[in-house]
């Protein structure tokens, strides 16, 4: 009997049995949706993901560069693999100059980078400001409008061509490293404005940038908008220090700066390990935090080279934040330092990684503070809290778990290793940022098979014109923004 020859009471049952299906249908997926808290992140993702983060992965590494954005890094990498989305190509500046982009020298052109130099370059999301960072003009070649190739960042390009690559990965914030080491740990610049702390009249500066330094920085009332200079301190939580000596609860003034949680706080409630690997004080993290730097949690700050006994120890804590050891003449790639030098501590890192005891559960994310600021073509959105974020940046996934020459083109920001950490060590979230944050779970597939360390990294030597520069440019000469 064909369809069109069912009896009329045969056709009407079965045209109810599929509405009820439908409804069901419909029922059970609003139920899953609405039992799971996905946090914002990609649809279903974390939900999907978050069973495995547990299980496989117990070791969170952040290797933390400073000053490059993902055109001047990647973008050339990006259009020899046809992979990502980068550009190395002519630019149309304000007023509709076409300027070529040319290759960087391996010593990283100085720009300027603070939060009028990136609020320039994005010009409204055109990203045609250029013309107008300072410094970028100190040539007809405009230093701005640079790119490296993979042969001169071997380590990173390698990684990048065997693991996982955000292109949609943009800084929190258009600021330097002042505010981009504050949101690493906290999801938010909790007013400030990200520019680099300065010396306050008739105050005697300490040391470094955050509340034992005695600077202050331009920080933005919620309240009444007004722009005002407070201590580049995010205060303790009241009564957690003595009172006594510790009256402005770590600031070395009165503030009106609210206290933020850290991403230590939770780990530290979870019972779980951390560590800020950093030798430069200014941009160790924890200083910023009046409760970490006259806390125990002082104590996490150990020497950036200690990442390397740990790893190869099997001690690796679950979240560790690697920071480079100096300007200059180290191993940062910050302006006025060598590219290469920075790419070598790149792969030296990475493979004490992958040959460590601890590799098979560890994910490494390798990014950049700050633009440096150097020309991206992808214009930035908005944060969850209605800020703006900065210009686009580097962000190379490293794992056994991670997908194979695989791009991942979901919008993130540093937000976003934050809900990673969160969602595989079950944290609370810290902010409408990091709790809205896509997680990077499409970078991973933990049903394949873990793959071990095949990549091949090496310490390539620096050229002569390299050594020369350096033994003339010690690092404490630079700008360490």
């Amino acid at each position: 009997m064909t369809g069109t020859s069912l009896p009329r009471h045969s056709r009407f049952v079965r045209a109810a049995r599929r509405v009820v299906l439908t409804a069901c249908s419909i029922a059970a997926v609003v139920g899953v949706s609405a039992a799971v808290d996905t946090g914002g992140a990609s649809p279903g993702a974390a939900a999907a993901q978050a069973p495995a983060f547990r299980r496989f992965i117990k070791h969170i590494v952040v290797i933390y560069q400073e000053n490059h954005s993902f055109d001047e890094t990647l973008g050339r990498f990006c259009e020899l693999h046809r992979r990502c989305n980068g550009h190395t190509g002519p630019v149309r500046l304000q007023g509709g100059k076409v300027v070529a982009m040319h290759q960087s020298p391996d010593i990283v052109p100085n720009v300027f980078h603070d939060v009028r130099a990136q609020v320039s370059a994005i010009d409204g999301g055109r990203m045609d400001g250029w013309a107008h960072v300072g410094l970028c003009q100190a040539s007809r070649r405009y230093p701005c409008l640079t790119y490296y190739t993979p042969a001169q960042i071997p380590n990173l390009t390698s990684l990048a061509s065997h693991f996982a690559v955000s292109d949609r990965t943009f800084s929190m914030a258009d600021s330097p490293s002042w505010g981009g080491h504050v949101y690493p740990a906290a999801a938010t610049l909790d007013h400030f404005t990200g520019d680099v702390p300065v010396a306050a009249k008739g105050v005697r500066p300490g040391e470094g940038w955050g509340c034992d330094s005695n600077l202050v920085a331009p920080w933005v009332n919620p309240r009444t908008h007004r722009r005002m200079m407070e201590p580049s301190c995010i205060p303790a939580r009241p009564g957690t220090l003595d009172r006594r000596r510790f009256p402005y609860r770590g600031a070395f003034r009165s503030t009106p700066v609210a206290w933020v949680p850290t991403i230590f706080d939770r780990l530290d409630a979870a019972h779980r390990s951390w560590k800020l690997y950093a030798t430069v004080y200014e941009w160790s993290v924890c200083p910023m935090f009046a409760e970490c730097r006259y806390g125990r949690q002082h104590g996490n700050v150990v020497p950036t080279s200690d990442i390397l006994s740990d790893a190869a120890a099997g001690r690796l804590p679950s979240l560790s934040i690697l920071l480079p050891n100096g300007p200059g003449g180290g191993r940062s790639q910050h302006n006025f330092s060598s590219m290469r030098s920075g790419d070598n501590w790149i792969g030296q890192a990475v493979n004490a990684l992958v040959h460590s005891p601890d590799w098979k559960s560890t994910a490494v994310f390798i990014t950049y503070d700050d633009c440096g600021c150097f020309y991206d073509h992808v214009p930035p959105g908005r944060n969850p809290d209605g800020t703006p974020q900065g210009i686009r940046v580097p962000m190379v996934i490293v794992s056994p778990y991670a997908k194979r020459a695989y791009t991942d083109s979901h919008p993130a920001t540093f937000a976003s290793i934050l809900r990673f950490t969160e969602v595989t060590f079950g944290l609370h979230f810290l902010s409408v940022n990091d709790r809205h944050a896509y997680d990077y779970a499409n970078s991973f597939n933990f049903r394949a098979r873990p793959s071990g360390p095949r990549v091949t990294l090496r310490q390539y030597p620096l050229s002569p014109a390299t050594k020369a520069f350096l033994a003339t440019h010690p690092a404490d000469t630079n700008d360490p923004t």
